[in-house]
């Protein structure tokens, strides 16, 4: 796991040099990415320097920073932060939950769903309702979690035929998330889904003969059949609120012909 960048020292210098270590950047690249010197770059680090709010957010720009980290670079370096964190519910996000829904609707009877930065479920479709059918009461509660709802043992993963496949690919993920975000409640539910107990793999789970899948596919369980998906995330471009730019649309693409048979057989 990749330790939290340090908050030591005095302004934005020590998150700046942090950020620019992370993405294994050197001063004299980020420097000719952002139009400046490696001098002045290494000034801003050491707190020699205070960088502008212009330089703050092109620095930032040019390391990849999150955007809800890039507020914290702003105040750590004095200036007011620049993007807003609008609660979903919110009316001025009125027509993206309004596009959000069309989308997923959009795509039944094939699952898809949105979740936030700590993968709860803002979203979802019928085709995700087909799929968590039977699953325990009280992981459907609100918060729904994405990741609970998948690794938990009273979840889908006594369903999931590859669960120590998919398990390994959706931690992976969430390392990958934690590498790019400083977020504690993040890190938390990762070590909680971790310690779920993993049963032993059953050999009847591999299919008789392997199959050409283009990615890694989701095999679960429904019903008596077992369907095929693979997984596509999509975020959004250029967002310029936190909770926009924390949004994850996943939808799951049938993977073979018998998946597609049956999901569409579902349609009224």
């Amino acid at each position: 796991m990749t330790t939290h960048p340090s908050t030591t020292g005095q302004g934005a210098g020590p998150l700046l040099r942090a950020w620019r270590e992370r993405r294994r950047v050197s001063q004299l690249e980020l420097a000719l990415r952002a139009d400046s010197s490696a001098r002045h770059i290494s000034f801003v680090e050491t707190g020699r320097s205070r960088p502008s709010e212009e330089m703050v957010l092109r620095l930032a720009e040019h390391l990849d920073v999150p955007v809800r980290e890039r507020n914290a670079l702003l105040l750590a370096a004095g200036y007011a932060p620049r993007f807003p964190e609008t609660p979903l519910d919110d009316p001025a996000l009125g027509a993206l939950r309004e596009g959000i829904e069309r989308l997923i609707s959009g795509y039944e009877p094939y699952p898809a769903l949105v979740v936030d930065a700590v993968y709860n479920v803002v979203a979802a479709n019928r085709g995700i309702t087909t799929l968590v059918d039977g699953v325990c009461a009280s992981l459907l509660e609100p918060p729904l979690n994405a990741m609970r709802l998948a690794l938990h043992p009273q979840g889908l993963a006594p369903r999931i035929r590859n669960l120590r496949a998919w398990r390994d690919h959706l931690l992976e993920q969430m390392e990958r998330q934690i590498a790019l975000h400083r977020s504690e409640p993040l890190r938390a539910l990762y070590e909680e889904v971790a310690a779920y107990p993993v049963p032993e793999a059953d050999p009847a789970d591999e299919p008789a003969e392997p199959v050409p899948y283009f990615a890694l596919p989701l095999r679960i369980e429904h019903e008596g059949r077992t369907l095929s998906f693979v997984s596509s995330i999509s975020t959004f471009n250029t967002p310029m609120d936190v909770t926009v730019a924390e949004l994850a649309i996943e939808t799951l693409l049938p993977a073979d012909p018998a998946t597609v048979k049956y999901l569409q057989s579902l349609l009224p």
